[in-house]
């Protein structure tokens, strides 16, 4: 077990009096006096992982050198515990290979919650690193009211993920005063809230991060690559005792199945079915058929007929038409859900019915995002 384990942290229990939690399963036995020894299932090889990283800039890695922040190190670490680690998300920050993440620089619990329903439903994610609320007590936001927000946010994540772990941080320590006035009361909170989760069958589990000193901060409230380092290890302790507990689960299968779209009774489809490369992808009356049955894999495409919505020519420009073409690794194969439709991350534009046709056979294009109702689609689902 790594240093800064994170379910049953000995310094939590100290500065808080409560009993730390662990998965049901784990022991409780010290490991080298500053943390837990897990029951281990010796036969089983260690469990893929589809990690979303989810919160705000701490997440995303801000004032890391490399952008990378924990996610960076955390990587590293499940990878060398024998996990096949995929992390996902609608952004992707920092010089690691796999960048994929869900933290959004500057954003409140309230903030997060707006987008998890869709990021969640398009990523199925087996575990959820969760680092929220910085922002909400740094700026006075609803304070009294925090700590039943986050409780909020992690009913709606083992509501749209129900086989996920969740792993809550504490918050870190910092140097700001407003926050500092406001942090020991929130985070004597979250064992309560983390023990009503796990008492009502979820995969909950409290991640301790009272390692990290005030010498690990780059500024005021963001961690240096130190602190990043002491996050990473305690979230990746915290992974290990979950899956020693039996508590992680396989990544689910890509959701599959109609995008339907605002206009009402129009569907995402492949014209005609073909899937001959640049066939144009449409809009039609929902029916059903191979040509509307898409996936949403972890790597950010959407698929139909074994091949991908595509951009043109990897245009960015306003009207650049969409259809399908061999899945290559191209930008303009990347989709990510925002406000309840697709924005392709290079052009910064979102998949788009050109004047809300209803006409069936209408080409789609890229528009500028405005979160009208002809950019509104599911994420993939049976009718």
């Amino acid at each position: 077990m790594k240093k800064y384990l994170a379910p049953l942290g000995a310094a939590l229990s100290a500065a808080l009096g409560v009993c730390a939690l662990l998965p049901a399963t784990a022991t409780a036995a010290p490991a080298n006096g500053s943390g837990p020894a897990v029951a281990t299932r010796a036969a089983a090889a260690p469990t893929a992982l589809r990690l979303m990283p989810l919160g705000d800039s701490i997440t995303w890695g801000y004032a890391s050198p490399s952008g990378n922040g924990y996610r960076g190190y955390l990587w590293d670490d499940l990878a060398a515990e024998g996990h096949a680690p995929d992390f996902v998300g609608s952004l992707r920050g920092g010089t690691m290979s796999d960048p994929d993440n869900e933290g959004h620089s500057g954003w409140r619990i309230d903030q997060i919650a707006g987008i998890a329903d869709s990021a969640l439903a398009a990523y199925q994610p087996n575990v959820v690193t969760l680092e929220i609320g910085t922002n909400d007590l740094n700026g006075n936001y609803q304070v009294d009211t925090a700590a039943d927000r986050l409780k909020s946010l992690i009913d709606q994540v083992t509501r749209d993920v129900p086989d996920a772990t969740v792993l809550v941080g504490t918050l870190i320590v910092s140097t700001s005063g407003t926050e500092e006035a406001s942090r020991p009361a929130f985070n004597s909170r979250l064992p309560g809230i983390v023990q009503s989760e796990q008492s009502a069958g979820k995969h909950v589990s409290l991640v301790d991060m009272s390692a990290l000193t005030t010498a690990d901060l780059a500024d005021s409230l963001h961690p240096n690559d130190n602190g990043y380092r002491k996050m990473a290890d305690a979230f990746n302790s915290a992974v290990q005792a979950a899956d020693a507990a039996g508590w992680i689960k396989p990544p689910a299968s890509a959701p599959a199945g109609q995008v339907r779209s605002g206009i009402a009774g129009k569907c995402l489809d492949v014209n005609g079915g073909n899937s001959a490369n640049g066939t144009p992808v449409d809009i039609w009356t929902c029916n059903g058929s191979a040509g509307q049955t898409w996936s949403a894999p972890s790597d950010g495409t959407l698929r139909a007929l074994g091949k991908c919505l595509d951009a043109t020519a990897r245009g960015t420009a306003n009207g650049t038409k969409i259809e399908l073409w061999d899945c290559n690794g191209g930008t303009n194969q990347q989709w990510q859900p925002l406000n309840g439709g697709y924005r392709n991350p290079t052009s910064g534009r979102c998949l788009d019915d050109p004047n809300s046709a209803t006409a069936d056979g209408t080409q789609l294009v890229l528009w500028d995002c405005s979160g009208a109702v002809n950019q509104q689609w599911t994420a993939p689902s049976a009718s």
